[in-house]
Order: C-alpha cells, then sequence, then structure tokens
C-alpha cells in the first residue's frame, strides 16, 4: 500500500509528521510531498505556466515551491510518473479545523480533491488548534485511516473525498455533521496609507459560529466529525427555468 501524504502547513509542520507516524504503522511505502513553508487558504489552486522547484530532503520525502495541489499535480506528473502511483491520499493534519465555508478556501482539502482528479482515494485530516496532543495520537490516527481504507468502496466514489476534523481529545467517537457556517476573513485591516498606495491585512481568526449538528458543535462535543464532499456540485435547474431561458434567447 503507498500512502502519500500533503499538507498546506508547511513540510516541517507537525501536523503531517503525526500523519507520517500513524501512516507509516500501516505500511512502509509512505512519501511525504509538501510546500516549502505555509500556504493557508490556498484552496485548490495550481501554479501553471510558472516553475516550480523541488528539494529531495530524504528518500520519500521532498518539498515543494507551490501550492498543496501542486504538490498532488507534480507528483502524479514526475514523482511517480513511470511508476506506481499511490493508493491513497491524505492532506493534513492540519493546524486548525476546516468547517463551514472552508471547505471552499481549505488547502488541506484541496490535495483531497486533486488527488480525486487522479481517481485516487483521498482524507483531509484537520484538527482544533487547541489540541491536547498525546502519545497514542499516532496509534488512534493510523486505526482510523486503516478503517477507512477497509471501508474505501463505501465512500471513495469518482469525485469524492473525505474531509475529518479531530478534537482537542483523542481517541474520539466520531459523528457525521451538517456543514456550518463559520467563515474566516470577514474583517480586512489597513496596516499603512501611502497617497494612493494602502496596504491591508487579513487577519486569522473566526467567529466559531455553532449550530446544532454542525461540525462546531459536535467537535465542541468531542466528537471527530466526518463528511463526504464531491468536487462537481452541481444542483438541476427547475425545467420552467430552463424553458423561460429557452425562450427568452430564441
Amino acid at each position: 500500500m503507498r500512502i502519500l501524504i500533503s499538507n498546506d502547513d508547511g513540510i516541517e509542520a507537525p501536523g503531517i509528521a503525526l500523519a507520517a507516524e500513524a501512516a507509516s504503522r500501516l505500511t512502509d511505502d509512505v512519501w511525504v510531498v509538501a510546500p516549502d513553508g505555509k500556504r493557508t487558504a490556498a484552496g485548490p489552486s495550481l501554479t501553471v505556466a510558472r516553475p516550480l522547484t523541488m528539494r529531495r530532503l530524504g528518500e520519500r520525502r521532498f518539498s515543494c515551491s507551490g501550492t498543496p495541489a501542486d504538490c498532488i499535480v507534480t507528483s502524479m506528473g514526475w514523482l511517480f510518473d513511470d511508476g506506481k502511483k499511490p493508493d491513497l491520499v491524505v492532506g493534513g493534519v492540519n493546524d486548525g479545523r476546516n468547517v463551514g465555508e472552508d471547505l471552499a478556501y481549505s488547502g488541506t482539502l484541496g490535495i483531497a480533491r486533486e488527488a480525486t482528479f487522479w481517481g485516487i482515494p483521498a482524507i483531509g485530516f484537520s484538527r482544533v488548534k487547541e489540541a491536547n496532543v498525546r502519545e497514542g495520537d499516532a496509534a488512534w490516527l493510523a486505526r482510523f485511516i486503516e478503517r477507512l481504507w477497509q471501508t474505501r468502496n463505501e465512500w471513495a466514489m469518482e469525485g469524492h473525498w473525505l474531509s475529518v476534523n479531530l478534537p482537542a481529545d483523542l481517541p474520539a467517537s466520531v459523528s457525521q455533521p451538517s456543514i456550518g457556517r463559520d467563515k474566516i476573513a470577514r474583517k480586512v485591516e489597513v496596516l499603512r496609507e501611502d497617497g494612493d498606495e494602502i496596504e491591508l491585512v487579513v487577519p486569522r481568526g473566526r467567529e466559531h459560529a455553532s449550530r446544532k449538528g454542525d461540525e462546531n458543535s459536535l467537535i465542541a462535543e468531542g466528537f471527530a466529525t466526518v463528511n463526504r464532499l464531491n468536487w462537481f456540485g452541481e444542483t438541476q435547474l427547475a425545467g420552467a427555468f430552463m424553458e423561460g431561458l429557452r425562450s427568452a434567447t430564441k
């Protein structure tokens, strides 16, 4: 079993070390390809027609100058181009929860999304910032990943992946939440004004808004939450609406 791990916090982040340790309990064929620095909220963005720099840091460990999704593209198109592709892609473990609108912004989930384009089962792991990291966390996470791998036929449909949020304490019971609303980047602060040039910053942080049954409420109760997501997500328009469009454009 070959597992590829990436993140959006950077190659040296503690969360990716936890993911790698957990994966190594399941197989000795673990690869890590991650950004060379923090790429928070990079989403699924790609670097196209501009050079990327890969650095070999170990036998199966590389840093990439691009985005989290770039790490998957370069892995598939270069690192594994002449050999066996990964059986599973793991994103994370992200430093902070990915809830609500984060599903669109998250680089961790961008990793999983990109993996589905290559037909590979994928899981994005995130964990609250106030986590109580303990020695047994890697063993618990390994058992969790192993169970998800064994049951992949039940969730790894084409274009689908899993988003998992881990609470402060492990082990934890598992629950499926509704997707709430807890948008990051609601504020903009002015750092400097110099004539027509204004320097701004979007600060970190969120409201931690919550409603019963959403990710935040279940995480607060100590659950690990699991959602199955997909990249296409279209909804059918009403027939009458489409007929009206046809009539208007004749």
